[in-house]
């Protein structure tokens, strides 16, 4: 298992000793023809990132500027005091899904401590906010090389990942369902079956390092030099489906005070299934940022089965606004704790 020095002591592709003074050129050496085109490219996919990086920004503050409106209007049927806690109990996803990431990419041969843990998933993250699902893989991946960490790793980590919380979010969604086709806020026993199912079908480590190998194959790359254990997956579903949860409880704070004839077994239901079920929609489709539109649709037909659809649209608006500010806090508080780490901020 590789572990990662998340302090590196110089550059490493300049030999020690040989500092360079302000302003002047580097000795030439036998190696210098092939140099020339190495820089170029290193020019090209340094800038390719910083476009990435802006339309990552661009889109995250089209997003906050777009609904900004709308959210001023429902925060004034909610206490501060609510949308406060629920931002606080969102908080907690973001950090349960990380570790998640991280249990996975230690199996697969690389353990990161958790300054650059959190400083490669939860900025990279951001990139869900461009349409297509493979962004955040994209940004992790290269975040990842910096610090030596092979690419093949962070990809494959990457997209288990993105696939695991999909089949999470399912296994907490399903029992949703009737939400959808019959819009009933009671809970199916045999929609409980099916998730239980579908969960012993995502935590079959076979099945999971067979669909990677075949992958691999297709792309022409080598296999992995480890495997995925049980122990790993089911440790990184059980990250997933606390994350998915706390999220569902995020969305019942909000919802609480706008459904006060709701019992608290249908709220819960409503918003921590009804909200797992809209958010693996929403991901599923790849062309929307973050599922935008219909994340929010699903949620909002959901929730309308147990107040009406105005104070349903109040949550959903709401609810959206806090999940793309949690998003942007642990991004800037992961790159604050990269900078202190000298992860961040120099050439090394």
């Amino acid at each position: 298992m590789t572990a990662v020095d998340p302090h590196p002591a110089s550059d490493p592709e300049r030999p020690p000793g040989a500092e360079q003074q302000p302003g002047s050129e580097p000795s030439p050496d036998p190696g210098a023809p092939a140099a020339a085109p190495r820089s170029r490219r290193r020019r090209v996919v340094d800038v390719a990132r910083y476009v990435l990086l802006v339309a990552v920004l661009v889109a995250v503050a089209v997003t906050l500027w777009r609904n900004w409106d709308e959210v001023s209007e429902e925060l004034r049927q909610l206490s501060w005091g609510t949308v406060a806690l629920s931002f606080l109990v969102g908080l907690l996803p973001p950090a349960f899904t990380m570790l998640g990431w991280r249990t996975l990419l230690a199996d697969l041969g690389t353990r990161l401590a958790l300054p650059p843990a959190a400083s490669v998933f939860l900025v990279g993250q951001l990139g869900k906010y461009l349409p297509g699902s493979v962004w955040s893989v994209v940004v992790q991946t290269e975040m990842g090389h910096r610090l030596h960490v092979p690419r093949r790793q962070m990809a494959v980590a990457g997209v288990i990942m993105l696939g695991l919380s999909v089949l999470g979010g399912a296994v907490v969604g399903v029992p949703a369902v009737p939400l959808l086709l019959a819009g009933r806020s009671t809970l199916s026993p045999w929609w409980v079956v099916g998730a239980v199912a579908l969960a012993l079908v995502a935590l079959w480590p076979p099945l999971i390092n067979a669909l990677v190998g075949r992958a691999l194959r297709l792309l022409r790359r080598e296999l992995l030099d480890h495997e995925l254990s049980g122990g790993a997956v089911v440790r990184c579903m059980a990250w997933i489906v606390g994350a998915w949860v706390g999220s569902g409880v995020s969305v019942w704070v909000l919802a609480r005070p706008l459904a006060p004839d709701a019992g608290l077994g249908p709220l819960l239901y409503v918003t921590i299934c009804g909200y797992a079920l809209a958010s693996v929609l929403g991901m599923l489709a790849v062309v929307l940022p973050a599922g935008l539109g219909l994340r929010d649709a699903v949620l909002g037909i959901g929730l309308a089965t147990l107040m009406t659809p105005a104070a349903a649209a109040a949550v959903v608006v709401v609810a959206r606004f806090l999940a793309v500010v949690v998003d942007v806090v642990v991004a800037g508080a992961a790159w604050l704790w990269a900078r202190r780490h000298h992860l961040v901020g120099s050439r090394a």
